[in-house]
């Protein structure tokens, strides 16, 4: 009976010492690491450098696109939208960066990020270079109607007058055409002869 007494308290003991050690040794690779620097980001408030050729979030530069559409052909998931109206004459559009003459209204240029797949096809056709990858990759929304995101320097009134002043322009021209062709087409009266002086 006494026997069984000093084996539990030699159990009671070890297994006291066994968790009074785990304990040590677990507080000795905390303490150990406790003052060794962090590698970990303390994000958002330290971000990490992105490499140069990121591809994020789209932008463009609307004072410099002439509305060739041709970054809108070049996407492969149609997240692109280009609407344009001639400019008609008197109307000074100005010229781009690289020195190209704007001959287009952009009355729409929409990009529906939530469609884009960040393939950097778009950028590469843009004559004037308007359209390029930002390092801008927080843009997260809570309504997916946020991710489109309008680049027009034109808002809805002025696009539509843009569109109204092309269609009077071209039913005037039209009309012209039509009057110089009418005037054409009317037979000249006949002048009489004049009698020979002979």
């Amino acid at each position: 009976m006494q026997k069984d007494g000093i084996e539990f308290m030699r159990e009671y003991l070890k297994n006291t010492w066994d968790g009074i050690y785990t304990v040590l040794v677990g507080m000795r690779i905390t303490f150990k690491h406790l003052f060794t620097p962090a590698v970990t980001i303390q994000y958002p408030e330290v971000k990490v450098k992105l490499p140069d050729r990121v591809r994020n979030r789209l932008y463009v530069n609307i004072d410099d696109c002439i509305g060739c559409d041709q970054c809108a052909r070049a996407c492969p998931v149609s997240c692109i939208e280009i609407d344009t109206v001639k400019s008609i004459p008197g109307e000074d559009l100005g010229i781009t960066s690289n020195g190209k003459k704007k001959a287009l209204w952009v009355t729409r240029f929409d990009i529906d990020i939530a469609k884009c797949c960040y393939c950097q096809l778009c950028v590469f056709p843009c004559p004037t270079e308007c359209i390029y990858m930002t390092d801008v990759y927080e843009f997260s929304e809570y309504e997916r109607a946020n991710l489109l995101y309008k680049f027009s320097a034109l808002n809805q009134d002025e696009a539509a007058q843009k569109k109204v002043n092309y269609e009077k322009f071209q039913a005037e021209k039209e009309a012209q055409k039509a009057a110089a062709a009418a005037a054409a087409a009317k037979p000249k009266p006949e002048t009489p002869a004049q009698p020979s002086a002979n």
